[in-house]
């Protein structure tokens, strides 16, 4: 009994050590990006990215002032969006497909200053990241507009079925309230990790990654880099960010699918959480879930094949560097 209680003490200590490095080289990258978050936002500089996102909006069938929800959610998060949503008079007039529409959007170009640094700290070039999730959204919400127009689906009214808390008001309430932040990020670090060794131990991790390595390989994700695939798509990048940049320092993954694997990751990530958030402001999960994974899968596939004939100085040069010994620590 008591090596039993020695070996649970001794595995948590471990789960707790670890969970705390990868926490903490995770808030190097996060303090900084919020700090500079907040000052963008206090200097209001908000709606002029709704204005330049205005026309897009058009595009996609929505109406123009929705170009503020998601600019909140590119350059905060799906929480900061969500609260915008519900305060903008409008919104509750907006048909189920418009909000699946919006909602498919935000999922996948959202809290970019983070999620591109992250990315970037994994070797990924940080412009060609950022505008192939800007891009790639916008193609979907097009194409989900006219699907739904032309099949005359989803145009019932929608119902919002949030509403969110009262936000904290100054600055020590900001502060208070990137604290609570933090505090469940490094909750959710450890959970990861206690949750990663425990289907270590009894190989569902090796199972996982054998049922998807044939998808993984025709997205140009080799087995080394499943395993971060996965945590990224179910957690998403925020979360597992930590855990990513740690997989990727060891050396062992090729810069190549680290590549593919992190594309894939910054349109259809956290498919769990976020999915679930979107459906609490009445979106449809034929968009926020079916459409954007398949769409997703698919985009990633096209720019493996791409990738292929590209010369190799403008892959490295635009794309990835030419291996991971390059991405700096």
């Amino acid at each position: 009994m008591k090596n039993l209680s020695a070996g649970i003490l001794s595995s948590f200590a471990g789960i707790i050590r670890e969970a705390t490095v990868l926490f903490l080289r995770l808030l190097k990258i996060m303090v900084p990006v919020i700090i500079l978050v907040k000052i963008i936002t206090e200097l209001d500089l908000l709606p002029y990215l709704a204005d330049l996102l205005e026309p897009v909006m058009h595009l996609m069938g929505l109406p123009g002032s929705m170009g503020l929800v998601w600019a909140t959610a590119i350059l905060n998060n799906v929480y900061s969006a969500m609260i915008v949503f519900v305060s903008l008079p409008g919104s509750f007039e907006l048909s189920v497909a418009q909000v699946t529409i919006l909602s498919t959007a935000v999922l996948m170009a959202h809290a970019l200053p983070i999620e591109l640094r992250i990315a970037q700290k994994c070797g990924a070039r940080l412009i060609f990241q950022a505008l192939f999730r800007i891009i790639c959204a916008i193609i979907l919400g097009i194409i989900l507009n006219f699907v739904y127009e032309w099949g005359g689906w989803l145009q019932g009214q929608n119902t919002v079925v949030w509403r969110p808390d009262p936000q904290p008001e100054g600055l020590m309430g900001w502060f208070a309230a990137q604290l609570r932040n933090l505090g469940v990020i490094y909750l959710i670090i450890m959970a990861l990790v206690a949750v990663i060794r425990f289907l270590d131990y009894i190989q569902v991790t090796r199972i996982l990654i054998w049922m998807l390595n044939p998808l993984f390989r025709l997205l140009g994700i080799g087995r080394e880099a499943a395993s971060i695939t996965i945590v990224g798509l179910t957690m998403g990048l925020a979360y597992g960010g930590a855990l990513i940049i740690r997989e990727v320092r060891t050396r062992r993954i090729p810069q190549r699918d680290v590549f593919f694997s992190l594309t894939l990751m910054g349109i259809a990530h956290s498919l769990i959480e976020d999915t679930l958030l979107m459906l609490l402001l009445g979106a449809d999960l034929s968009g926020i879930l079916l459409a954007r994974l398949v769409f997703s899968l698919v985009c990633v596939f096209l720019l493996y094949k791409i990738w292929a004939y590209l010369p190799s100085k403008y892959v490295h040069r635009y794309l990835h560097p030419l291996d991971a010994s390059e991405v700096k620590t």
